[in-house]
């Protein structure tokens, strides 16, 4: 190696020095062999000039060279090689004498051991024919005991206990397949096992399919047994809390000393949670339920190591099943197929809910989650498509209330219902406008059938369902029958229709999600009352009432209508589960103010226009009398006379309130009526002795207004009495001896508030009088002025320079 450096590093030195191309080609050549590098590109090189005899000679060269080192090596070890012949020679005589000494007592141990040799054979060969003894009677209980064991598996296998027979077969291939003597008995194993694999898997393929099949129908009767025990639950919840706000009821009316209201168990058992355990996994339960093909399917296809694909193919049909479950017939109206649509799906998700929890591992839970994202996805849909067609609210609130159901039942089960929650909740608007439509059409049916007759009740069943029902009575006591009530029959029918809804709209409600929904409730109660029944009363109070007979009774009507109100808000917040405290505090205006308002307007204008008649008799009132009338003149006799006979008629029907108002109104219109014919122009002068008997006509009306005091409670007699208060005051100023002190304001605002000081000017100057006693308008030109006329005149100056 030390020479081959050497020769690398001069080989640039001697293709420096030369000149000749072939020796620095050789030297090129030289240094690459020596180096060990790849001789290719000189041969390319030399095939591409076209001279490889050039590289050859080169080789040659290099080779001859090589030759010469080779004897030099070998010249330098001779001396050694000459010293290891001649150790070799001395060993091979030593050879020689030991292979003669093994020859001898190779010879020796030959003469020895023949006869133990001769024993040896016989001995080997009584030791082969017992082996093979052995072995034939191992064989032979290897083959009995094969035998038993496929025995057992034809047995378990005719008895379709194919677990057991699956357990033999994994027997046989482990402990004897390998191990049967018989090549025919292997032969039949190695064909026959498969085969009866394949029986296998086939045979309780065929049992899970007949499972699958029939568990669609008992999923429907499972679906409607769990939201049908949801319902039961709900009603007993019902019935409780009727029970409870009948017992509230009653000691709010303080019909006894003391109420208790008992509260009932549930003791019906439902279908969640493990109560049902045996309902679900049970061989005999109900409907014939059983999952025990669908776990003996798995177990068996675990036993054949075809876990996943048995999970595979359960989770896939079970989906169809699911998809299939989805579609809605276009043949049958949704409202008749509701039912069964929801009580499959809800059936659906129970048994698989029992299937996660008992199942080990068949379904996993992100799988069943998935499925239900699935159905409740699909579930919204069709809701909005089915709610987004139906026009009748009953058909709406029916569908509502069995997905309340299914959402009820199914949240016992885990599974979250919140969207079809939200889906009944969006679609709240839409089912209101439908009930409030619905309840238009009643309304208007029940008032256009109204006759305007008091309702005549003959038994106390009667008086129960139109008045105790809607707190309609005054008192407390039960009238004698038979009973003529102070309200027609529109009332009571009316007030169904308002129960009804409030009923609709609660049931709509509850069960939704949310818990608070009084105010929704009432929102929808208040569009009702202050829309579509105030809407249609006031249609009938301008379209259908003639007479005073009809307005009477339609105020009367309202009056009634008034309490119902109460009983209608205290029954919404008694369905919602609030405490009455907080609607009487949180109580608004009458809703039907405007229709009340318009009854009384038209009752009021309607004896306003019968008092007209009569007031017409002013008209032959003498203005310029001699003498005060004391019995009074024939116009407000014979008001009084229509008064009287009106209020004693009016008592039987409207409340002392309504009654008040409305005479109240008349009176005061009569008040107008008596200023007005002294302000008009027909009434030129009058003297004191006219205006002392418009006292007496006034005091007249205001003694039938005391006479009423029985009628009214203290004080509304003299709220009567203010009715006539402007003609009272006119009276009282034109007889007074200080007219002037109408000028007074202190005295005005007490004694003068309801006059008009235009009218007094006007009416004051009519008056004359022939007498000098009293105004001495006539006397003699140089008698002394009366001072009250004096007075008089002085008030009529000041007015007019106001003026």
């Amino acid at each position: 190696m030390q020479s081959t450096r050497s020769r690398r590093k001069v080989a640039p030195a001697a293709a420096d020095g030369g000149d000749s191309g072939d020796k620095l080609e050789q030297l090129l050549l030289s240094s690459a062999i020596c180096n060990g590098e790849d001789l290719g590109p000189f041969v390319r090189k030399v095939f591409a000039s076209g001279r490889p005899e050039t590289l050859l000679h080169h080789l040659r060269h290099f080779a001859r060279s090589k030759e010469s080192e080779i004897e030099e090596v070998c010249k330098s070890h001779y001396q050694d090689f000459i010293l290891a012949v001649d150790d070799l020679r001395s060993l091979l005589s030593d050879v020689d004498s030991l292979k003669s000494s093994l020859s001898d007592s190779n010879s020796r141990l030959q003469s020895v051991g023949s006869p133990l040799l001769s024993s040896l054979d016989s001995f080997v060969e009584a030791q082969n024919v017992s082996k093979n003894v052995n072995s034939a009677l191992q064989s032979v209980i290897l083959c009995i005991k094969l035998t038993e064991l496929c025995s057992r598996a034809n047995l378990h296998l005719s008895n379709g206990s194919f677990y057991m027979a699956l357990k033999c077969l994994d027997s046989i291939e482990n402990e004897f397949q390998d191990k049967t003597p018989s090549s025919t008995l292997k032969r039949m194993l190695e064909r026959k096992i498969p085969e009866i694999r394949s029986h296998i898997e086939r045979k309780i393929s065929k049992d899970f399919g007949d499972w699958l099949v029939d568990i669609r129908v008992v999923s429907r009767n499972l679906g409607q047994l769990a939201i049908g025990q949801a319902s039961a639950a709900r009603q007993r919840e019902e019935d409780l809390r009727i029970k409870q706000r009948q017992a509230e009821e009653q000691s709010r009316l303080s019909l006894r000393g003391c109420v208790y209201a008992l509260e009932e168990d549930d003791d019906d058992g439902g279908l969640g949670g493990d109560e049902n355990d045996g309902y679900i996994n049970g061989n005999n339960g109900f409907f014939g339920f059983d999952l025990t093909p669908l776990y003996r399917a798995y177990h068996i296809h675990q036993t054949l190591g075809l876990e996943d694909r048995f999970k595979q193919y359960y989770f896939e049909n079970r989906k169809l099943q699911l998809t299939s479950d989805f579609q809605v017939s276009s043949m049958t109206p949704f409202l008749e197929s509701h039912q069964t649509f929801f009580a499959q799906i809800a059936g659906f998700f129970i048994i698989e809910d029992r299937i996660l929890r008992t199942g080990g591992g068949l379904v996993s839970k992100m799988e069943v989650e998935n499925l239900w994202e699935t159905a409740v996805s699909k579930m919204c849909s069709v809701l909005e498509d089915q709610f987004s067609r139906m026009q009748t609210a009953n058909h709406l609130l029916l569908i509502k209330d069995y997905v309340s159901l299914l959402g009820v039942t199914l949240r016992r089960y885990g599974y979250p219902v919140d969207a079809l929650l939200n889906v009944l909740s969006k679609h709240r608007d839409k089912y209101h406008e439908l009930l409030l439509s619905d309840c238009r059409k009643q309304i208007a049916e029940a008032l256009a059938a109204d006759k305007f007759e008091q309702m005549l009740m003959k038994k106390e069943y009667e008086y129960s369902m139109n008045v105790l029902s809607f707190q309609l009575q005054a008192s407390d006591i039960v009238p004698a029958f038979p009973y003529v009530a102070p309200f027609s029959s529109t009332v009571p029918d009316c007030c169904r229709i308002v129960r009804s809804f409030i009923e609709d709209s609660v049931s709509f409600m509850s069960f939704g999600g949310q818990l608070d929904f009084y105010d929704v409730v009432k929102k929808y109660l208040d569009r009702l009352l202050g829309e579509v029944l105030d809407g249609a009363l006031l249609k009938l109070i301008s379209s259908s009432v003639h007479g005073v007979s009809q307005a009477m009774q339609v105020a009367a009507n309202m009056a009634v209508l008034e309490r119902a109100c109460d009983f209608f808000f205290r029954h919404a917040a008694q369905l919602s589960g609030i405490p009455l405290r907080m609607v009487e505090r949180g109580r608004k205006q009458f809703p039907l103010s405007k229709a009340r308002d318009a009854a009384e307007d038209m009752l009021s204008g309607m004896l306003k226009r019968k008092v007209d008649g009569f007031m017409t008799l002013i008209e032959n009132v003498n203005w310029m009398t001699d003498e005060a009338s004391q019995g009074g003149n024939e116009y407000v006799n014979e008001v009084i006379i229509y008064l009287e006979t009106l209020v004693s008629t009016a008592q039987q029907i409207l409340p002392p309130q309504v009654l008040k108002r409305v005479l109240q109104d008349v009176l005061s219109h009569i008040s107008e009526k008596i200023v007005g014919a002294l302000f008009g122009d027909s009434v030129k002068r009058f003297n004191v002795n006219a205006i002392m008997g418009i006292d007496v006509d006034i005091r007249l009306l205001e003694s039938f207004a005391d006479n009423l005091s029985p009628v009214f409670s203290e004080g509304d007699p003299n709220q009567l009495k203010n009715a006539l208060a402007e003609s009272r005051q006119l009276v009282n100023l034109l007889l007074s001896n200080h007219p002037e002190n109408f000028l007074n304001p202190v005295i005005r605002e007490k004694s003068y508030n309801a006059l008009d000081y235009r009218k007094v000017v006007t009416i004051s100057e009519k008056l004359r009088d022939s007498s000098d006693r009293l105004f001495g308008t006539f006397g003699s030109r140089g008698a002394k002025q009366n001072p009250k006329k004096k007075s008089l005149d002085a008030l009529i100056k000041r007015l007019k320079d106001v003026s």
